[in-house]
């Protein structure tokens, strides 16, 4: 009989504790299909954050620690310093990569360190109450912004992929989303490719993906998933923003 499904060798026996409807379930089962697929279990090193993706070690089946808040890319930049061998990756959020880790983020790129970041974006800090992050739209309403972001007062949403793109250091840099079959089989095409860009020594790679928050979007799953495509994806636009051969 042929086998249609197996549990990722590098994904353990545990419960997500993410709530109904969170992204990020899909994204770490993306991740460890790729690592599997690939043959990198034994080489992979994970860089887990602060915020809703911190427990990441629960669940992946790899070598993972985690650094302080926003110290993702430093911390992965030490490690792949000191074994190049190794896949080495940081899972970060937008508060944790766009705000307090913006130095240890632009400067790693800058550097051109042979690391891969996965960024989720989902407009929020998660974690801690739904307040505005660097990247929440213009307009939308968070705990911090109950009439709205306003530009004039809170500035801008922050595109990470558009300002690291004019980094020499940077070689690939793509934004995906996790709202639907097509684009969930594209997010781990993508993860396949900036993984293959570090092993192959290209320099700095970063995965974008846009990930539906309904606890703190105060919406219903299947209405989150549709605001990422109606709403948030004309703001952060998808596809390849840079890719140097």
């Amino acid at each position: 009989m042929k086998q249609v499904y197996a549990r990722p060798k590098s994904l353990k026996p545990a419960h997500f504790h993410y709530c109904p409807g969170c992204g990020h379930g899909i994204i770490g089962r993306l991740i460890v299909e790729v690592i599997d697929e690939m043959d990198l279990r034994e080489k992979a090193i994970c860089v887990a954050p602060a915020g809703c993706g911190m427990l990441v070690y629960n669940y992946f089946d790899i070598d993972t620690l985690e650094s302080a808040h926003g110290r993702g890319a430093a911390v992965a930049t030490g490690i792949k310093r000191v074994r190049p061998e190794n896949l080495v990756f940081s899972y970060q959020g937008d508060g944790d990569l766009a705000a307090i880790g913006t130095a240890e983020g632009f400067h790693a790129a800058n550097r051109g360190e042979p690391i891969t970041i996965i960024f989720v974006n989902n407009g929020v800090y998660g974690m801690t109450g739904g307040q505005m992050a660097p990247t929440t739209l213009s307009e939308q309403v968070t705990t911090t912004t109950p009439s709205g972001r306003n530009a004039a007062t809170a500035g801008h949403p922050v595109r990470i992929c558009e300002v690291f793109a004019v980094l020499d250091g940077t070689t690939y840099l793509e934004r995906v989303a996790v709202n639907k079959p097509a684009a969930i089989i594209k997010a781990k095409k993508t993860i396949a490719k900036a993984f293959r860009n570090q092993l192959k020594g290209n320099g700095f790679s970063l995965v974008e993906i846009l990930s539906p928050c309904p606890t703190n979007w105060k919406m219903s799953p299947i209405d989150s998933c549709r605001w990422i495509d109606d709403v948030m994806a004309k703001q952060f636009p998808l596809g390849v923003i840079k890719d140097v051969p």
